[in-house]
């Protein structure tokens, strides 16, 4: 009796005198408790498709950025034009500036990807494209679907009366009237004019207000019905009962729980807007020459694509490219928020 219970007083004093071991999983959830911004990242990463598409995207953006400078210090000065021109790469290698002398030409040391009908550098053409579609997709969807659709979805949700009625007459407008037809009609009504009062980028402007006119209403829709969803949950009771205003509830709780569905939702309309911005450019409603965009490189060289059909296939393939990548990451991202998502 006295062995077993010295025995038993000596493994308690090794249980109680040796640390405890933890699983490293439990002791990284402890440190980093789970959130469901954190799960929704993490699911996000899971998807190869839309990481690999987010890295195409991210990298042809910083190329349009920090190539062009490095590009036109690379080159000899040019004698052109009879020896009347020399011409410098910084002035060579910009999207503008014409060489007859190089027409129509491949791939070569001096222009890394040819130059085209007018003897311009493709790769600086293209660079300025990309630059071009981003910019729309900015102007698109940062400002306009996403400022307006989220200040008047919350307000008609929220508020209700008035302005959700005026606004869903409104979005039943829009919707009524196709929206690249509605963007060919505007830019073609008032493309000169806005070309005389800010010249290209006039233009530009005009091409993204009237993208962003007809795509906002559908985000203000999904908006509204999130908010209206939202405002009857017990937790905003709670604020109400308070004193919160309701400029409050609509900062402090709405907005922080509508988040993720306006991420994913622009990011989906990012794509919509490249391919329209390409489709009214390729129409001669865009940007102008001696701007560049993909749409304008591929309307401009579509007349001579059975004798030098790389000039339109690299623009188009480039344009296919940013579409279908912000396509997958609009798709991951809408799966990884998903709130029924489940591992």
């Amino acid at each position: 009796m006295d062995i077993e219970k010295k025995s038993e007083s000596m493994l308690e004093h090794e249980i109680l005198s040796s640390p405890l071991e933890m699983d490293p999983d439990i002791l990284a959830a402890e440190q980093n408790p789970s959130t469901p911004l954190r799960d929704s990242l993490r699911r996000f990463a899971q998807d190869k498709r839309a990481l690999i598409s987010l890295a195409i995207v991210l990298l042809m953006i910083l190329t349009s950025i920090i190539l062009p400078p490095i590009y036109q210090q690379i080159g000899p000065v040019l004698t052109l034009r009879h020896g009347f021109l020399h011409a410098k790469p910084s002035q060579y290698h910009t999207p503008w500036f014409i060489n007859n002398e190089s027409v129509d030409t491949g791939p070569s040391s001096l222009y890394w990807l040819g130059t085209n009908y007018l003897g311009q550098d493709m790769l600086a053409r293209i660079l300025a494209g990309i630059q071009v579609s981003m910019i729309v997709a900015v102007l698109v969807v940062g400002l306009l679907d996403v400022g307006l659709g989220v200040l008047f979805g919350v307000l008609a949700g929220y508020f209700g009366g008035v302005i959700d009625t005026v606004l869903a007459r409104f979005t039943d407008l829009i919707f009524a009237f196709p929206g690249l037809l509605f963007a060919v009609l505007i830019t073609g009504i008032f493309g000169q004019k806005a070309i005389e009062i800010a010249g290209n980028n006039g233009m530009l402007i005009l091409v993204s207000f009237t993208l962003g006119l007809t795509v906002w209403p559908q985000m203000a829709r999904y908006v509204r019905g999130q908010t209206m969803q939202l405002k009857e949950q017990q937790f905003i009771e709670a604020a109400r009962t308070t004193g919160s205003t309701s400029l409050q509830i609509i900062i402090r709780h709405i907005l922080p729980n509508i988040a993720s569905l306006v991420v994913v939702a622009a990011t989906l309309d990012i794509s919509g807007a490249v391919i329209n911005e390409g489709v009214l450019s390729l129409l001669g409603l865009g940007v102008q020459p001696p701007g560049s965009s993909l749409g304008l490189m591929i309307n401009e060289s579509i007349t001579n694509i059975a004798q030098y059909p790389y000039e339109t296939l690299l623009p188009a393939a480039v344009l296919a490219v940013l579409v279908l990548c912000f396509s997958f990451i609009g798709d991951g991202m809408r799966d990884a928020f998903d709130p029924r998502t489940k591992d």
